[in-house]
């Protein structure tokens, strides 16, 4: 029913849409900049306003059998009406960060060691890891991070690519999660860390590894013989860092 335009454009706040779809608790668009939940990564939120003064706050997305669902305050608009969406930018900027954070964390494993992830989460003020780690111990896991700082560091563009899901499959390197993991899709959209590392992913992520910004450990947990996980956090979650992308945060 809607088109998720957030797959290729991470840095667009602000867009028009029309309700296409409604239920008592959610409301339907053709076109959509807010970010569903899913994939460990969180909802956006914001707004959207039409042109006689009516306003809804956007307290979370989510992907349902018909399309993406923005759960609103209050009885969502009638179909047909013209829409305009603002993204919270704050929040999403700081997922982006995070998320490509983790991204660089899973490609340092992986070339290091192999491993696959198992599970990802982004929180407020924080994000975990998990992966298949044959080497785990607190000082293992600061070398990890350490090397996190050094590829962000080197302001690398990353960039957002498709293949089809048998192309992708086709080459273990790109799909990190486990299989079982793996969403039933077929079109698979790659997220290229240019000279670093490639692989399947439906986030949002920011345009160069340098908006990154700086990592810090908090800590590790052992959860089994197969489930090792890494906590971290940005080292401020809300700086504004200069990017690639058309606008600058802030």
């Amino acid at each position: 029913m809607d088109d998720a335009a957030y797959l290729r454009d991470a840095y667009r706040r602000e867009f028009d849409a029309a309700a296409v779809g409604g239920s008592p608790d959610a409301l339907f668009l053709d076109a959509t900049f807010f970010y569903p939940s899913g994939g460990g990564q969180p909802s956006d939120r914001g707004e959207l306003r039409d042109s006689a003064g009516g306003r809804w706050m956007v307290l979370r997305a989510e992907k349902r059998p018909e399309g993406i669902a923005h759960l609103v305050e209050g009885a969502p608009p009638a179909v047909g009406a013209r829409l305009h969406g603002t993204i919270d930018w704050k929040l999403r900027y700081a997922h982006m960060r995070y998320h490509t954070g983790l991204h660089i964390l899973s490609g340092v494993v992986f070339h290091q060691f192999g491993s696959v992830i198992t599970g990802n989460q982004i929180y407020p003020d924080k994000a975990r890891m998990d992966l298949t780690l044959p080497d785990f111990s607190p000082a293992a896991a600061a070398r990890i991070v350490d090397e996190l700082n050094s590829v962000a560091r080197r302001e690398l563009p990353v960039t957002v690519r498709f293949l089809t899901r048998a192309q992708a499959e086709a080459d273990p390197s790109l799909v990190r999660v486990a299989r079982e993991l793996m969403p039933q899709i077929e079109e698979v959209r790659l997220i290229d860390i240019e000279g670093f590392d490639v692989q399947a992913d439906g986030g949002t992520h920011v345009a160069n590894t340098r908006e990154v910004g700086e990592v810090r450990l908090l800590k590790t947990e052992n959860k089994g013989a197969k489930n090792k996980r890494l906590y971290v956090a940005l080292a401020d979650p809300l700086a504004p860092v200069s990017h690639g992308g058309d606008g600058p945060p802030s």
